[in-house]
């Protein structure tokens, strides 16, 4: 018994971190750095924001597959401690073609359709 109060430390140690442990769901926004006009060079750009843990994938595709020539920010951070990151590249809109940006975190991922009424709402 008296390693009682180092076992009541560990345990309370153990609750306390999960307790204080945090987690948010990134916020996603896909969108064009000027208005998107079919044939007119452009950049399109998928930017999470509000997340945490800082592990997070970026992909921006282009009728599913991943768009060539993409780039992506180094990951930020805010005072409060949650993280931002910018995925980015060049493109010209096509009519024919669909573009998206696809976003893991923490084991869930997520796509998200430039162009569909406001950018970033559509999600599957």
């Amino acid at each position: 018994m008296k390693n009682t109060p180092l076992v009541v430390s560990l345990l309370l140690l153990i609750c306390a971190g999960a307790i204080f442990a945090k987690y948010a769901a990134p916020k996603v926004q896909i969108y064009s750095r000027a208005p998107g006009l079919f044939g007119k060079p452009n950049m399109l750009l998928c930017h999470a924001s509000m997340f945490y843990p800082p592990e997070l994938n970026i992909t921006l595709l282009q009728d599913g597959g991943a768009m060539e020539g993409a780039h992506q920010t180094e990951l930020a951070f805010e005072e409060s401690w949650f993280y931002h990151l910018t995925e980015y590249a060049s493109f010209t809109p096509q009519k024919e073609h669909k573009y998206s940006c696809q976003v893991s975190h923490q084991g869930e991922t997520k796509t998200y359709h430039w162009g569909e009424t406001k950018p970033g709402l559509k999600q599957d």
